[in-house]
């Protein structure tokens, strides 16, 4: 079933009910890249700790530019699985929110190769903060409009 929404600017746009727009989830993945920028800023730039990562022998420091993308790239294969999930199945969420929390754990062991103790914890910090946003957002998202 579907139903006629009225837009901005007096256009009406058809959507699948119950369906979840996208900008929904690229609002999660924003929410996600904002909070793991804020969290790099605050512990990397303003307090000092150097994010240092050891890859193939080479010593690799973790930037902002870096820490963005990479929760962009996270998040838009995030709900790109969960949308493809939901047509394939009626417990896409379910099975999304799993395989989500398998990905967040298994993405824990990247930075145990960090230099120091401090950018360990840094770095373990923004992979949970990004993966807690996105989870909690989508989760909320698809609870309003289901």
């Amino acid at each position: 079933m579907s139903r006629t929404i009225q837009g901005t600017r007096g256009r009406d746009r058809t959507t699948q009910e119950g369906a979840v727009p996208w900008s929904s989830d690229l609002v999660a993945v924003g929410a996600a890249m904002i909070c793991a920028l804020v969290m790099w800023l605050c512990v990397a730039l303003w307090g000092g700790v150097e994010l240092d990562v050891v890859t193939g022998g080479d010593v690799r420091r973790v930037g902002g530019v870096t820490v963005v993308t990479t929760a962009a790239l996270a998040g838009l294969a995030g709900v790109g699985l969960l949308r493809t999930l939901e047509r394939l199945t009626p417990r896409a969420l379910r099975i999304w929110t799993v395989i989500a929390v398998a990905v967040a754990l298994v993405s824990a062991l990247g930075p145990l190769s960090a230099r120091t103790p401090a950018a360990t914890g840094t770095l373990l910090g923004l992979h949970a903060v990004v993966a807690v946003v996105l989870i909690v957002a989508v989760h909320r998202t698809r609870r309003w409009v289901g």
